[in-house]
């Protein structure tokens, strides 16, 4: 299967790239299909997301859409892949996240059909650090297509060590302490797991907070280290995966929205999504996150538009527009009273017809 897109070059979507290219052990966790270079700074990458996956595709939506942290994860996985192929940094680097974006333009067009979707990622390096001749860091700004169409952007922000050098920084941080691995963790730990649906999942093992509660416009919860999921940790890491507190920081606000302004999980789903880590989080050490609830605010698209809702596709103009409701949500992960990182994301809940 091919696909070919104005100044975009042929990408193919038969088998998926090298495991090593993007970091992962599970041959069944590598999206990512294809790449080519277009430019200095930019190049093409292809990926084929499946239409069911024991994590991704564990979501109350129905009909079922395409999870936006997986589109997120093909997105970190087209910029490790380009780092290597195309940026010289070795496969055995150690890569350090320093901010995540999603945003969703056309989130119709990523309903998941009678065929897995084929994604298509135009990268561009926004900026190349380097040092003595090494690349030492990258950003990348990502514009997501689906057949020939954009539905949104993402920008990632990576930076590469060398494995000794990353074991020095890890042990400057702890203060001479060694990391631990989550090959030998207690996964999850103490605190009572919340209830899957109300973080829009249908399977507890996929649920990633513990003692969730809620008042007035906030909400806090613990997170619960998955150091056992498949997918969460495909490999050994030595500190909190971006990835999972992302995860974690999405299932709390889908909790808020729903205690907070009564918006069904099963209604609702992160258009944008963005954080920007300051510090590794700690297996070993608490981590909780607080959200702030924003007002809901209504708009109402344009006659050209059309959503996704639970019920399908709805395609506005005729007798009316839709109800399109927004919800802003920021959340902090902290450890010790320190901030790991700020999330802010944008609920989007599309409501009947006036």
């Amino acid at each position: 299967m091919t696909a070919t897109l104005p100044e975009t070059p042929e990408l193919s979507y038969t088998r998926t790239v090298d495991r090593a290219l993007v970091h992962r052990d599970s041959l069944g966790e590598v999206f990512l299909t294809d790449l080519q270079q277009v430019a200095e700074s930019d190049y093409a990458a292809a990926a084929q997301l499946p239409r069911s996956h024991a994590y991704y595709g564990d979501h109350l939506l129905r009909p079922s859409a395409y999870d936006p942290v997986l589109l997120l994860e093909a997105c970190r996985q087209s910029a490790l892949a380009g780092a290597h192929a195309f940026y010289g940094v070795p496969e055995d680097h150690k890569f350090i996240l320093t901010h995540l974006r999603i945003h969703l333009e056309r989130p119709e067009r990523i309903a998941v059909g009678a065929e897995p979707c084929a994604l298509t990622l135009r990268v561009s390096v926004t900026s190349h650090r380097k040092r003595e001749g090494r690349t030492t860091g990258l950003d990348y700004d990502i514009e997501l297509l689906v057949k020939g169409v954009g539905i949104g952007r993402a920008s990632v922000g990576l930076r590469f060590k060398s494995p000794a050098d990353y074991l020095e920084l890890r042990l400057r941080n702890r203060d001479g302490k060694t990391p631990p691995s989550s090959a030998t963790y207690l996964a999850a730990g103490p605190g009572t797991p919340v209830a899957p649906y109300l973080v829009g999942r249908g399977n507890a093992d996929n649920v990633v907070l513990a003692d969730a509660t809620s008042q007035a416009d906030s909400a806090r919860a613990a997170l619960r280290v998955p150091a056992d999921h498949p997918s969460m940790f495909d490999h050994p890491q030595d500190h909190l995966p971006g990835m999972v507190i992302a995860e974690a920081a999405r299932q709390l606000a889908l909790f808020a929205a729903l205690d907070v302004r009564g918006m069904s999980p099963s209604r609702t789903f992160p258009t944008d999504l963005s954080v920007v880590f300051s510090r590794f989080g700690e297996l070993e050490h608490a981590t909780h996150l607080t959200a702030e609830v924003g007002e809901q605010s209504t708009a109402d698209p344009d006659d050209s538009g059309s959503y996704y809702t639970q019920g399908g596709l709805v395609e506005l103009g005729g007798t009316g527009p839709q109800r399109v409701d927004q919800l802003p949500v920021r959340i902090e992960a902290t450890q010790n009273g320190d901030s790991l990182c700020i999330l802010s994301l944008s609920l989007t809940r599309v409501g009947a017809r006036r």
